[in-house]
């Protein structure tokens, strides 16, 4: 008697399971198809273009009832909430302030940071007359995301000669103490310090000495022209004179993104702004 209750109670316990899957198939499967919310998240890769994201949510199947990951509050919230992408103000106006590169490069920043870049030319007085509200934007006033990177323009013989005098101060640790003075030394002492016939070892001999006078060792010096660091350095900046698609300098590009000048800008003071404004807007991405 027992045995026979038992099996009556087990036969009604697997009914009862039964029947409570058809429900939830059924609901499941009705006259609209449903699917679990997706959450689609825009990032940025590298190279700044935008790149869709999913969530890890499974799709409604036959051997997936419940979808896992979210709960359907939280998806749906994840795929409303909007983006917290800063817009550019509408003052700056794309074609004409600025430039969207294309195709966009990648950055030799963290992602956590805002590549801003400066190609620049020692001999350029644009550059020397930019130089000093840069310096105290560098120094003072541009926000914690944003890492500065100076590139020397590499278009010619006396570029890349004024471009090996930069890396070579870099090199040496004196790029805080020297940078601004080389630009006085051309623009104001009258003295080029490269070859105007793109004579080498001529730069070479008037580098070293005005690099001796200021401090450096002629070992030193000899150790650090011509050495792997610099001649790598000089190689990158070949390659991304080419890829930012420079025709004049100082030129900036934001991110490996956009690209812009003091002309494009409106003057010194709006550059600085444009800068600060298009950092902030890739930086909220």
């Amino acid at each position: 008697m027992k045995k026979l209750l038992l099996g009556i109670a087990t036969i009604a316990v697997v009914s009862i399971v039964l029947s409570a899957v058809g429900v939830l198939r059924h609901a499941g499967h009705g006259g609209t198809s449903h699917r679990a919310s997706v959450a689609r998240i825009t990032v940025h890769n590298a190279s700044g273009g935008p790149v869709e994201k999913t969530s890890g949510m499974a799709e409604e199947s036959e051997s997936a009832e419940v979808p896992s990951g979210f709960s359907p509050i939280a998806s749906a919230m994840a795929a409303t909430t909007p983006s917290t992408a800063a817009p550019i103000p509408s003052r700056w106006v794309d074609g004409k302030n600025y430039s969207t590169l294309v195709p966009a490069q990648p950055t030799s920043s963290s992602p956590d940071k805002v590549e801003v870049v400066e190609v620049f030319w020692y001999g350029c007085p644009h550059c020397f007359a930019l130089d000093p509200s840069l310096e105290t934007w560098r120094s003072k006033n541009k926000a914690p995301y944003v890492e500065f990177v100076r590139v020397p323009v590499m278009w010619g013989p006396v570029h890349k000669q004024h471009a090996r005098l930069y890396y070579t101060i870099q090199a040496l640790g004196k790029y805080e103490q020297l940078h601004s003075t080389v630009f006085r030394e051309i623009h104001v002492m009258n003295n080029f310090l490269a070859s105007k016939t793109g004579d080498e070892k001529e730069t070479e001999q008037m580098q070293k000495k005005f690099l001796t006078e200021h401090g450096v060792s002629a070992a030193d010096f000899d150790k650090t022209y011509r050495s792997f660091s610099v001649e790598s350095k000089l190689a990158r900046a070949d390659e991304l004179t080419r890829r930012y698609k420079v025709t004049g300098v100082p030129f900036f590009v934001v991110n490996g993104k956009y690209t812009t000048d003091v002309g494009t800008a409106g003057g010194e003071a709006q550059l600085i702004t444009l800068i600060d404004d298009l950092a902030a807007a890739e930086h909220k991405r």
